[in-house]
């Protein structure tokens, strides 16, 4: 790697690191570039290299954590959704300050937003390949249920400081999800 692509790395990396700290003293709204620049302690111009605006560095952020999770689950198509939810809230915890800031943030609706479209994307595709043992419920209340339960579980984990281990709370996830008894696996 040369020296120039260290530092873009670095400049990045400290840019993320001011927006999570801001983004835990005040509302997404209120902070602006000039403050995402003084805390990463780089130029405006810098960060306007790479990101149009905050909103698109937030996208950015967003989306690397969704493509991880995409990937978790792609890499996992022989495992039970018990395995695949372990290896998710392993994935949380790793990411631990990053998740719960921006859940604990004042726009957290943005990000439950966009973590809800990933899980009802997932749950389609679950849908798709097992089909339902319930034929008079309807998909999209399935999806919603699915992909609502699983941002607030793990808004409830991460805000409450991951009162279980990945392991013990994916096996609780694999219980209810045997006993709903929704999808054929």
């Amino acid at each position: 790697m040369t020296k120039v692509d260290r530092r873009i790395l670095k400049s990045q990396e400290a840019i993320k690191k001011a927006v999570l700290e801001l983004l835990s003293e005040k509302n997404f709204d209120r902070i602006t570039i000039q403050d995402i620049a003084n805390r990463a302690n780089v130029s405006r111009r810098t960060i306007y290299l790479h990101y149009t605006d905050k909103c698109d560095l937030m996208d950015h952020l967003l989306d690397t954590h969704i493509v991880k999770l995409r990937e978790i689950r792609e890499s996992a198509t022989q495992l039970s959704m018990k395995e695949v939810y372990f290896q998710w809230f392993e994935y949380f915890e790793k990411n631990f300050l990053f998740f719960s800031t921006i859940l604990a943030s004042q726009g957290a609706s943005w990000f439950r937003n966009r973590l809800l479209e990933f899980f009802v994307q997932e749950a389609v595709k679950d849908l798709k390949k097992y089909g339902t043992k319930h034929q008079e419920l309807c998909p999209e209340v399935v999806l919603q249920f699915f992909g609502s339960a699983s941002v607030g579980m793990i808004e409830w984990w991460l805000v409450n400081k991951m009162p279980l281990s990945p392991q013990l709370i994916a096996e609780q996830v694999g219980k209810l999800l045997d006993r709903m008894e929704i999808c054929n696996h």
